[in-house]
């Protein structure tokens, strides 16, 4: 049977991967992003059904509601990242001074808001259309378990929120998890601004000697929305290379 899949922020690396994993299975894919460009580039290259939103307001996605089916098998909450690359680069007004608080507050709201709230407005807005026996799944990242300012903190908040919603979703049969990328290339998530020696560094940090792909983490997604995972909710899945080793 055809699924319907909607994938947030997928115009580009590990999204635009889950979106072409999902079409070859034959599934019908809705590809989410703020940018047009790459959406439409996807949607003419494998026949996905793109729409502008930007997550983190109610206002678009009540609008994007009135764009998508009454039933979703799958909801991917991809839209994210570390908005501290994005930041604007502004005089030091001195730690603690009332305008160093301000930008503070604004960064740190920023990555909350984009990779911590905008999933929870996503999954709340298509709440009724979750169809049972369906999953989502979040895409977390190791920086909640290694540290990496708001952004880390924004992610390990959504682990934390995800052990809720897996115990709200699971007497209706659906599944909720994390999956959870240490580095991986091919991505827009650090801009183009990771150094050589930063790179070599996280690729020496893992124990297969090589950086992940988009790929690699389409799998893991694909896996968790399939049969073969319907009982494994509430859980974090690292996709890392070892780099970051659990038990």
């Amino acid at each position: 049977m055809t699924r319907t899949i909607l994938i947030t922020g997928g115009g580009t690396g590990i999204g635009r991967a889950a979106a072409r994993h999902f079409v070859g299975q034959g599934d019908s894919v809705f590809v989410t992003g703020r940018r047009p460009a790459p959406l439409d580039r996807l949607a003419q290259e494998i026949g996905v059904r793109a729409l502008v939103c930007d997550h983190t307001r109610p206002e678009a996605l009540t609008a994007l509601l009135a764009e998508l089916p009454e039933r979703v098998d799958v909801l991917v909450n991809n839209a994210g990242g570390n908005t501290d690359f994005d930041a604007e680069i502004r005089a030091d007004p001195g730690v603690g001074s009332r305008e160093d608080l301000v930008a503070y507050a604004e960064a740190f709201r920023a990555n909350l808001d984009a990779n911590l709230i905008s999933a929870a407005l996503t999954t709340r807005a298509l709440d009724g259309r979750l169809a049972a026996g369906g999953a989502v799944v979040h895409i977390g990242s190791i920086a909640a378990d290694q540290g990496s300012g708001s952004y880390g903190a924004s992610k390990a908040g959504l682990t934390s929120w995800n052990v809720d919603l897996a115990r709200t979703l699971g007497p209706r049969g659906i599944t909720a998890n994390v999956v959870a990328p240490g580095y991986i290339a091919d991505t827009e998530f650090f801009r183009d601004r990771l150094a050589d020696q930063r790179r070599e560094q996280l690729v020496a940090a893992t124990s297969t000697g090589r950086a992940g792909s988009p790929d690699d983490v389409a799998r893991t997604i694909a896996f968790l929305a399939s049969a073969g995972a319907r009982h494994i909710t509430g859980q974090v899945l690292h996709v890392n290379g070892g780099a970051h080793a659990t038990r």
